[in-house]
């Protein structure tokens, strides 16, 4: 697992003894940092990204999210962006396959919505300001809801980097919107739903490639699986569901 230092922005890689880190959950804009950008020098230092690196919205965006977890008395961070290496299929493969962990395993999940506003000081998501929140392209992404699902701590901010709230506290509105069990959304296993349950979570949500809305399932299935990228969404599905039947013999699927 490769963690990015908070202070210094150097990636590291750890095979054992992984230390404390903060996650990001966020999604995806055109601007993103990507690993070959923070590994353009030698040195991995700040100073040395180039001005280019320096001026897109996603290099502010890591910044921001390391800021807040040395803040928060992280040294170690991680984000999807940049400390995967996607250039490698087999680390990709084994990154997706090993996400749901790395999120369950995170210390605290930082989860920004880059399109939504600031809440009046003092206030936090309730039943009187969830529209704007919910509304939150986040909540219509494959990706992301794993990334509800696994990690026990998880804090979700504004676009400012203001505190909207916790999944503990906004867990009624969370629940009624995703359609994710309190009971799951408090640590239970998802595996405590039927499989058809489980699918009809992401039944609404979306994903930049089609294969990917089988792949973000991964975790939420326990499953494992090499990822074929080129082989379209319908069949990745299936082997999806091959793995799970496998598993479970879930009978339910026949239903969804």
């Amino acid at each position: 697992m490769r963690l990015l230092n908070t202070a210094s922005l150097q990636l590291t890689e750890f095979f054992s003894d992984i230390p404390s880190y903060a996650i990001l959950s966020h999604t995806w804009g055109s601007e993103e940092i990507t690993f070959q950008d923070l590994s353009e020098t030698h040195l991995h230092t700040n100073s040395s990204l180039s001005a280019t690196t320096r001026n897109r919205k996603g290099y502010r965006k890591i910044v921001d999210f390391c800021n807040k977890a040395r803040a928060d008395d992280f040294d170690w961070a991680w984000a999807d962006t940049c400390c995967i290496d996607k250039s490698s299929s087999s680390e990709l493969s084994e990154a997706i396959n090993s996400m749901y962990k790395w999120y369950s395993k995170s210390s605290v999940c930082y989860v920004y919505l880059e399109d939504v506003s600031p809440l009046p000081p003092g206030w936090h998501v309730s039943s009187s300001t969830w529209g704007p929140f919910v509304a939150s392209r986040w909540f219509s992404r494959g990706w992301t809801l794993q990334e509800l699902i696994a990690p026990e701590s998880v804090t979700f901010f504004a676009n400012d980097w203001s505190d909207l709230g916790s999944k503990f506290s906004t867990r009624n509105i969370l629940a009624e919107h995703t359609r994710v069990p309190k009971n799951v959304l408090r640590g239970v296993s998802p595996s405590a739903c039927s499989a058809a349950e489980r699918m009809s979570w992401a039944a609404e949500r979306e994903t930049s490639r089609e294969e990917d809305l089988a792949y973000s399932l991964l975790g939420i299935f326990g499953i494992h699986m090499p990822l074929l990228y080129g082989e379209g969404g319908p069949r990745a599905f299936q082997r999806l569901q091959e793995e799970i039947w496998k598993r479970e013999e879930a009978f339910s699927l026949l239903l969804w």
